[in-house]
């Protein structure tokens, strides 16, 4: 059987335009960047803020913006963005983006969705002191989830989305907080076929390869299983001194998440390996964050080669690897341009997906 070449899905955070509401729990014109603009140096060589590149300072309501960050993805082997898509029982947030490529048929760049079903809390990263509920996700019954497939219909419809078996690909990200999951998963399949579809090929987020079996018996079609659960790992002893008596943010090594992430990805059809570029939490959660340290262009590229080549004997349509993320400037977790390495990620994806080509 012929090699294939991954079809790679990034994350796409879709808070880079104020909304009534983040006005009113964090103040005028909050965006994602508010917390990017702020973050300071907190140990040495620690490199805070990330500034981007070419794109800037973006807002997401300026289409040349959404237009550029197609092209970059591109040229960079990228097959399609995976909005961030968030649903609280019929009311939408973050969605005016997405409501314009759709609309607008711009750009010509395949999508899909993850509903990102969690509640929202002003967090405080203190055990001490509890967070604050801003929105409470619910899950009322089959009539949201009959109203909220609606919603999403000309999505799926829409010659661009993205599909498996003529299926269209829909994330969940808090499968355990799921309720009534079967009956939302039933629902779904039904109305997927009533409107010309096979089925929805309904993916979850997994971070742990002992969820799998149980996932899978709810009626998923297959696991993001995200590797970036390894940047969780407890750091060694001395870290976690620095940590808690010197506020040192939870410093771990990208090569020992690189190392450790091959080591455990599956090449399975229902494994869909979710990878990281890079990852700094501290503009979120300052000190009490995690750092990863040693994450270059370089070390991307030497991570994902081996993983594009492993996973090359996957059918082609189900070689699916989701990078997360395009643009988490909060998480320092990207690959679009920024003033340090220019287009340095973006170039190293290309150049991994091209070696995976040549053997």
């Amino acid at each position: 059987m012929a090699r294939t070449t991954p079809r790679l899905i990034a994350f796409y955070l879709p808070q880079y335009h104020p909304i009534p509401e983040n006005d009113a729990w964090w103040g005028n014109g909050f965006t994602e960047w508010t917390n990017v603009r702020k973050a300071r140096s907190l140990f040495p060589g620690h490199q805070q803020p990330k500034i981007p590149g070419e794109l800037g300072y973006y807002d997401l309501q300026m289409p040349e913006i959404r237009e550029r960050q197609a092209d970059l993805a591109r040229e960079a082997g990228i097959e399609g963005f995976c909005y961030w898509h968030y649903w609280f029982a019929g009311k939408r947030l973050l969605e005016k983006p997405f409501n314009e490529v759709l609309v607008s048929g711009k750009p010509d760049f395949p999508f899909c969705l993850c509903w990102a079903n969690h509640s929202w809390y002003a967090k405080t990263w203190n055990k001490d002191i509890p967070d604050k509920l801003l929105i409470e996700q619910t899950y009322p019954g089959e009539t949201d989830f009959i109203e909220h497939f609606k919603a999403l219909l000309p999505a799926f419809k829409d010659e661009r989305y993205m599909k498996v078996d003529n299926k269209p690909i829909f994330g969940i990200f808090s499968p355990f907080e799921m309720k009534q999951t079967s009956l939302f998963i039933d629902c779904w399949h039904r109305l997927a076929k009533e409107n010309g579809f096979d089925g929805m090929y309904l993916v979850c987020i997994s971070f742990n390869k002992q969820q799998n079996s149980t996932l899978m018996k709810q009626g998923y079609d297959a696991m993001i299983y995200d590797l970036a659960f390894l940047r969780r790992s407890a750091p060694r002893f001395f870290f976690q001194f620095l940590h808690d008596v010197f506020r040192i943010p939870k410093i771990i090594n990208y090569k020992d998440y690189t190392r450790t992430a091959l080591h455990h990805t599956p090449v399975e059809e229902t494994i869909l390996p979710c990878v990281i570029p890079n990852f700094d939490h501290t503009p979120r959660s300052g000190w009490r964050g995690a750092v990863m340290t040693n994450s270059t262009p370089t070390n991307w590229f030497n991570f994902l080669t081996p993983l594009f080549k492993r996973l090359s004997v996957k059918p082609k349509e189900k070689n699916i690897v989701f990078i997360k993320s395009w643009n988490e400037w909060g998480e320092g977790n990207y690959l679009e341009p920024d003033v340090k390495y220019g287009k340095e990620y973006l170039n190293a994806c290309k150049k991994a997906i091209d070696e995976c080509l040549e053997d």
